[in-house]
């Protein structure tokens, strides 16, 4: 309820000017408010949780992340056959021709990109220190001896030509010749690859910035899973891949990478400002009446045929 009121009825509009009791609500702009820091209260444990959260920009989301593979090597090419000598190939061509060769592995390379945008899930490795007790009085200590790394494993769809499966079983060929069934060197057929965990900075126009990664080295598709028809509601292929490695490492930590990691840009904020145009100058109070009239006025005089189309003049 307004402190003091009044009104008058001219030219049959009811002009009403009045003293409001809560005035928070003017120069919002320049409130002092919007100089504090965001943050909750630190003085209790909610406030302390609420402010951690806020530092660090949300939490890390499931669904927000990114897969790239490495290409192996494989075999440089196929042996060439000899038509000045006495026609066979140089070199052991049946030896050679069941690994996948260089050129064909980076013709099907080629749809790599669609093969890590099809990545449905995947694991981020873990790893493990191994200890052994060593007890010389009272109980025993768990001395670090080693460290050992789990597998990897990620689902993928596929298109009508499983081209996003054949992928992976030319990467095994880069390792098991199917003719002849011998094994290629280890540098021909693992790769590295990269796991990445996306995110946005408040400040930054960057939705899918990196903001945690690991490189995953000497990566290699053990094993490629079956594929389970039926006529189950979900009609998409998919098939699961696991990977075996040697190790990883954090980029962040190892300094493999530039990663925006742990910094907070929420001290910095923008407040928009609207042009009120001439209205904006008057006083609260009287812009409040002002601009009754002329919604009264835009909604009684047919301005369309006055100002061309337009709602209302904008110098108003």
């Amino acid at each position: 309820m307004a402190i003091l009121r009044g009104g008058k009825r001219i030219g049959g509009y009811d002009i009403r000017v009045g003293i409001p009791r809560d005035r928070s609500l003017e120069n919002v702009e320049n409130d002092d408010r919007f100089r504090q820091k965001p943050g909750g209260n630190t003085e209790t444990v909610m406030g302390r949780f609420l402010a951690s959260v806020n530092e660090a920009e949300g939490f890390a989301r499931q669904a927000r992340y990114y897969v790239d593979f490495g290409i192996p090597k494989g075999i440089e090419s196929l042996p060439v056959y000899d038509d000045a000598g006495d026609g066979a190939f140089s070199g052991d061509y049946d030896e050679y021709k069941g690994f996948t060769n260089q050129k064909d592995f980076f013709l099907e390379a080629n749809g790599k990109k669609r093969v890590q945008s099809f990545c449905r899930s995947v694991n981020m490795p873990g790893r493990t220190i191994e200890q052994v007790p060593v007890q010389h009085n009272g109980p025993p200590r768990n001395i670090s001896i080693d460290h050992t790394y789990g597998q990897i494993t990620a689902t993928f769809y596929s298109d009508k030509f499983l081209r996003e499966r054949q992928f992976f079983e030319l990467w095994q060929r880069c390792a098991v010749n199917l003719s002849s069934h011998n094994v290629n060197f280890y540098d021909n057929y693992v790769a590295d690859m990269n796991i990445y965990q996306l995110g946005s900075f408040v400040m930054k126009n960057e939705r899918d910035s990196k903001t945690y990664a690991c490189q995953i080295y000497d990566a290699f598709p053990t094993t490629i899973g079956d594929i389970n028809y039926n006529y189950d509601n979900n009609n998409v292929v998919e098939f699961s891949v696991t990977f075996s490695y040697r190790y990883w490492v954090n980029y962040y930590l190892d300094k493999k990478g530039k990663i925006d990691l742990g910094t907070s840009e929420l001290d910095d904020y923008t407040i928009k400002k609207t042009d009120r145009g001439l209205l904006g100058k008057l006083p609260p109070e009287l812009r409040r009446a002002g601009t009754q009239v002329l919604d009264q006025i835009s909604r009684s005089v047919p301005t369309g045929r006055i100002t061309g189309g337009r709602v209302f003049p904008p110098f108003l």
